[in-house]
């Protein structure tokens, strides 16, 4: 039994250590491009030398403005965020009744003792209750990020405003990890140069995703337990 369990545990290793050497990158349905809309087939034998639909003018603008037109984005992303707060907050009480005076005299009597040792005479009706709360908590908090470069997308979908929607995927293999650049937004045509490129601040509802796989990103990946010491969950 034990000789069985130790060979499906180096079978399991094995299976994961052929798993991680599998080094392709992965397309994201999600940013996937999309097909040119078919035109319809021009009529033959009119005569002409010319057919509608194939035609080609010299002098057409190139930028894109159809559903599978390639459009360049150029990638010029700068945040600067920090916050800083300061909490602090405090509380005392106290509250106290002497001994009260009843015809003449202040009350004292005598209590059962729990311990044989324990004091239970000379007890009065005055009572004492102090209690003082203080709490103080300091947070700071600073990020830069920079993402810079250029990704080609495709046009999806063309708005009724004529605007147009884009999404792309950019994909790099480097030694044993996968880097990828996402993008996807709304560009106006007016943003677009006579280049065939905008600028990433021009998207509209953009999204930028730069993430990675393999041994480098996993190693920056903080494991399930020490996620546990710093949540919230953790009651210390």
């Amino acid at each position: 039994m034990i000789s069985r369990l130790f060979t499906l545990t180096l079978l399991a290793l094995a299976a994961a250590g052929l798993a991680g050497c599998n080094t392709a990158p992965v397309r994201d349905p999600a940013y996937a491009p999309v097909r040119p809309v078919v035109s319809a087939p021009a009529p033959i034998g009119n005569g002409a030398i010319y057919q509608a639909g194939y035609e080609q003018s010299w002098f057409e603008d190139m930028r894109a403005r159809r559903v599978g037109d390639m459009l360049t984005i150029e990638l010029d992303e700068k945040t600067d965020a920090k916050k800083a707060a300061t909490t602090a907050a405090k509380k005392s009480n106290s509250n106290s009744v002497t001994n009260p005076t009843l015809l003449g005299s202040t009350p004292q009597f005598n209590t059962p003792g729990l311990l044989p040792l324990a004091s239970n005479s000379d007890n009065n009706l005055g009572f004492s209750l102090e209690s003082e709360h203080d709490f103080s908590g300091e947070g700071d908090s600073a990020q830069n990020n920079e993402l810079t470069g250029n990704i080609t997308v495709t046009v999806v979908e063309v708005l009724p405003n004529g605007y147009l929607m884009v999404r792309g995927e950019k994909r790099i293999g480097i030694n044993q990890g996968n880097e990828y650049v996402r993008v996807s937004g709304i560009v106006r045509p007016a943003d677009i140069d006579a280049t065939n490129t905008v600028l990433s601040t021009r998207l509209a509802d953009p999204t930028i995703v730069y993430v990675g796989d393999g041994p480098v990103a996993d190693s920056n990946v903080m494991g399930w337990l020490a996620k546990f010491f710093v949540s919230a969950l953790f009651p210390f």
